[in-house]
């Protein structure tokens, strides 16, 4: 058995904006190494502002775009092989299954819901006639919380955003895949029904033994509901690790800036909080993207990249500040071996 259920390797998207002569180029996505291991379903968060790259990352995944560069691995298979050899078609869907934010997009307005279901079942060859499709449709729309008979026959307009955005759990769940894909699948419902779909994934996590890659900007329930987060910045990935810890004793100032952005009950901002603006001169940096803003920043900042620091066996930051600012107890020879090659 793997070890990896996925697992991104110096994965880069580019994008070009504008023309060909007077275009310029967007990392979107800029050498992104992650994994999610195998041995036990596990939900990993990834979470950044708007423009941070999070959603290309996750259509990469599903893909629904290719990578510049770099490799994506499902179960330790290549999901981009060159010559075909990689997973692909029905392997894939069985395999990987998407939720898409907006649940009213994700469902043709002239089509019964219920069909979507059925199909699915019958095409990717997990009900062998129509008797067992409508036996694996009822189990999964029962497991969110809905009754076949309640769905059977009827649009997606006849549905809340809610009960829509269940629907599409529930076709997520067919095929039984080892992972979902769920890129903001709360953004698009009333506040007061988000923490049901979240609820709702904790719940299946444990019943299909399924993991989550789970899109948003929302801290809160990525603390809540994650084993593992990523802080994505201007398409890097500039900290991961165990959500415990991210999110209590961050490493890297984004995340900390981040973290007062949250309000709470019991603190006051004591200063004001502001998350940047699109920038494109910060994709395109040669150093690090946060050092105009970072109130750590050193001069070695401004001139080369950082190194993807480890800061313990689960751990890292993309950022000199978990070495140069942190207690000695956690001074890692990992840590400055990076330094190190980057020229320290």
């Amino acid at each position: 058995m793997t070890a990896n259920l996925l697992e991104l390797r110096n994965v880069s998207k580019v994008f070009r904006i504008g023309g060909l002569v007077f275009g310029t180029r967007l990392v979107a996505v800029d050498d992104v190494s992650l994994s999610l291991p195998a041995a036990e379903p596990s939900i990993l968060s990834i979470v950044g502002e708007s423009g941070s790259g999070k959603t290309t990352l996750a259509r990469i995944i599903l893909e629904l775009e290719h990578p510049t560069s770099g490799e994506v691995l499902i179960e330790g298979h290549p999901l981009f092989e060159k010559g075909g050899a990689g997973l692909k078609g029905r392997d894939y869907y069985r395999a990987v299954q998407p939720i898409f934010q907006n649940p009213f997009e994700a469902f043709n307005a002239r089509k019964r819901v219920d069909k979507y279901l059925f199909n699915a079942a019958l095409r990717l060859k997990i009900a062998a006639n129509r008797k067992e499709a409508r036996e694996i449709v009822a189990e999964v729309l029962e497991s969110v919380g809905l009754d076949l008979s309640r769905v059977e026959g009827k649009y997606a307009n006849q549905f809340s955003g809610g009960e829509l955005q269940r629907i599409s759990v529930a076709r997520s769940l067919i095929p039984r895949p080892k992972l979902i894909v769920a890129d903001e699948p709360v953004s698009m419902i009333d506040a007061s029904l988000r923490m049901n779909i979240v609820n709702l994934f904790l719940e299946l996590k444990e019943q299909y033994k399924v993991s989550f890659v789970y899109i948003t900007h929302d801290l809160s329930t990525a603390y809540y509901v994650s084993d593992y987060i990523g802080i994505m910045y201007r398409g890097s990935v500039v900290e991961y690790g165990p959500s415990e810890h991210i999110l209590t004793d961050s490493a890297h100032p984004y995340t900390e800036l981040l973290l007062d952005s949250v309000p709470t009950v019991d603190h006051k901002w004591e200063r004001q909080v502001a998350l940047p603006d699109f920038e494109l001169k910060e994709f395109q940096a040669q150093a690090c993207k946060f050092a105009k803003r970072c109130p750590y920043v050193q001069p070695i900042c401004e001139r080369t990249i950082p190194p993807m620091v480890p800061i313990s066996d689960e751990r890292q930051a993309l950022c000199y500040k978990p070495v140069d600012f942190a207690p000695n107890s956690v001074k890692q020879t990992g840590a400055n071996e990076a330094l190190a090659t980057a020229g320290k």
